[in-house]
């Protein structure tokens, strides 16, 4: 089986963005951004999709916005390349997971087709020290990124911080279960013949 990593170092005249992965990781996870809450959320994903996750975000620019887009924008497009050419994975992948209060839940199909939709339900201004509107840019960002259909939705909760973190988590757990190795599935998943 071939290996799934992949490497990148974006710079543009508003960031600097290292980030690496290994979906067959074990969990090895180093995430610094400089914003506290995108960081609890990477790191989280990392840890729950079991993946090797190192991402290194600067801001050229000093704008927050820039530097949370271009770190999904970094992590989302290392994520479908390391998937290859997706031969022998299960496909598709649902999680529902709480947190507290809150429950939320994702559907990922790993087809090569770029398609979200996406229901946060966050309530507040700003969680911890990033805004609600990065936030949402954030998963957006990233969930186009990753050049796949996926489905993430907050079903219910009060505190919007356990509704994220619980939104991070079942997309984690339903993206793991989509890219695990099938040993079934000798080829490609699909009746295309391509994904």
């Amino acid at each position: 089986m071939e290996e799934r990593r992949k490497s990148t170092h974006r710079v543009t005249n508003e960031t600097d963005v290292h980030a690496s992965v290994n979906i067959d990781g074990s969990g090895d996870i180093s995430i610094d951004t400089g914003v506290i809450f995108i960081d609890h959320m990477i790191s989280s994903f990392a840890k729950h999709a079991v993946m090797d996750l190192a991402i290194k975000a600067e801001s050229r620019d000093h704008i927050i916005h820039h530097l949370i887009e271009d770190t999904a924008i970094s992590m989302g497009r290392i994520i479908d390349e390391a998937l290859g050419d997706r031969t022998g994975i299960v496909r598709f992948g649902h999680a529902s997971v709480p947190l507290d209060e809150a429950l939320a839940e994702a559907s990922v199909d790993l087809i090569r087709r770029p398609y979200h939709t996406l229901s946060l339900d966050i309530r507040r201004t700003s969680i911890e020290d990033a805004s609600k509107e990065d936030i949402e840019h954030f998963f957006q960002s990233l969930l186009n990124m990753m050049n796949c259909c996926i489905h993430l939705t907050v079903r219910y909760g009060d505190n919007d911080h356990h509704k994220i973190e619980a939104a991070t988590k079942s997309l984690a757990v339903a993206f793991r279960n989509a890219a695990s190795r099938d040993p079934r599935q000798t080829g490609i998943p699909s009746t295309k013949g391509m994904m």
